[in-house]
């Protein structure tokens, strides 16, 4: 079973109006470049699905900080083509200090995408290729001795930044991937017994190939359950591929973004500028419990050996407040939380080895999860 896209009629029908807030009026919502009141300037749904014009009065204000996050996509549509969904899952990671972990097969733009956004952003980035023989310090980074003053001093690694590309994560062994823990969910590393915080915003954007295992080590729960969203990047519908090519036959260089016109639109201060307008962002008691109710159903679907956690529930409420900033809204809808069900939950349930020989995957357990749990009227 599938819920309707997002746009159309949900199969409960509700009162939209029951979720927005009261007191006091706002302006109504501006006028987004594609020209759709409301819309969140031309973003799409993380799983690709449209969006619902919202009501214009209660919509939150235009801000500085929302029109350079907006400014965003079309930085990043100058080199890459048909990914705008997975454009929304990283702004939305960026607006809840969140991780996100992108899975696609080779040669869909993964590694160019965090490339791209990581340009449009005024803020410190690094790239690191995990390989086999990868160890956690060149990650985290070592005490080093000093000849000349016969003292250890410390060499800061790649994740002392605010943007970290971890390409191909699942290539690395358990040993190395473990030493992202605590800079994921602490924000510090520790090397010799000392915490040593990482800078403000810290986002890492994790790539892992779906179809080629030999030589990998998939990720072990705990470690995806500290990735706030995981994106599945498809292949480019057919319009995008010839618009790949006709790129490249006018000398697109992916190496070199700058010549594509690719510049910074955004930086630290508008980040955290949003994230505070984001937490201003109001969820009804319906929606509480409807976030409730979704992640306890996992917990009981006999496909599933895991369901969702606690931590999931918070993570899924803070993707569908951000999801509702960028549409324009100061509430959240039933509909922003099945619109980031999918990216926010798909990798925190397990199925059992019976399930996955019947066929079943985890896209179809949230399908029949979000079809059976009512939806609040």
């Amino acid at each position: 079973m599938t819920h309707p896209p997002y746009g159309q009629q949900p199969s409960a029908p509700y009162d939209q109006a029951r979720f927005a807030p009261r007191p006091p009026a706002v302006p109504a919502s501006p006028v987004s470049p594609a020209g759709a009141p409301g819309q969140p300037d031309g973003y799409a749904a993380p799983d690709g699905a449209a969006t619902p014009a919202p009501e214009p009065r209660a919509a939150v204000v235009d801000s500085e900080a929302r029109r350079r996050l907006g400014a965003l996509r079309t930085e990043v549509g100058k080199a890459v083509v048909g990914q705008d969904a997975a454009v929304t899952g990283l702004v939305i990671g960026l607006l809840c200090g969140g991780h996100v972990l992108l899975e696609g097969v080779p040669g869909v733009a993964k590694t160019l995408l965090v490339r791209t956004l990581a340009a449009s952003l005024a803020m410190g980035t690094k790239r690191l290729q995990f390989t086999p023989d990868l160890m956690p310090g060149d990650v985290t980074g070592s005490l080093v001795y000093d000849a000349r003053t016969a003292e250890f001093s410390f060499r800061e690694g790649p994740v002392f930044t605010n943007l970290l590309l971890a390409d191909e994560i699942n290539r690395t062994p358990p040993k190395t991937q473990a030493s992202l823990l605590e800079a994921m969910e602490e924000r510090q590393v520790s090397v010799d017994g000392e915490p040593r915080r990482l800078p403000d915003p810290f986002m890492v954007v994790a790539t892992q190939n779906p179809v080629e295992y030999e030589g990998t080590y998939p990720l072990p729960e705990a470690q995806l359950d500290r990735f706030l969203l995981k994106l599945i990047l498809p292949l480019p519908e057919r319009r995008d591929e010839i618009e790949v090519l006709n790129r490249h036959a006018h000398d697109f260089n992916p190496r070199d973004l700058a010549s594509a016109g690719v510049s910074a639109v955004a930086g630290p201060e508008d980040v955290a500028a949003a994230r505070a307008e984001v937490a201003q962002v109001q969820a009804a008691p319906e929606v509480l419990g409807y976030i409730v109710d979704l992640v306890r159903a996992t917990r009981t679907s006999p496909s599933l050996s895991l369901g969702v956690s606690p931590r999931g529930a918070t993570a899924l409420l803070a993707t569908s407040r951000a999801w509702a900033w960028l549409s324009g809204r100061g509430y959240v809808t039933p509909d922003d939380v099945k619109a980031l069900a999918h990216p926010t939950l798909r990798h925190r349930v397990q199925l059992r080895a019976e399930a996955e020989l019947e066929g079943v995957t985890a896209e179809t357990v949230l399908d029949g999860v979000l079809g059976s749990v009512p939806v609040p009227r």
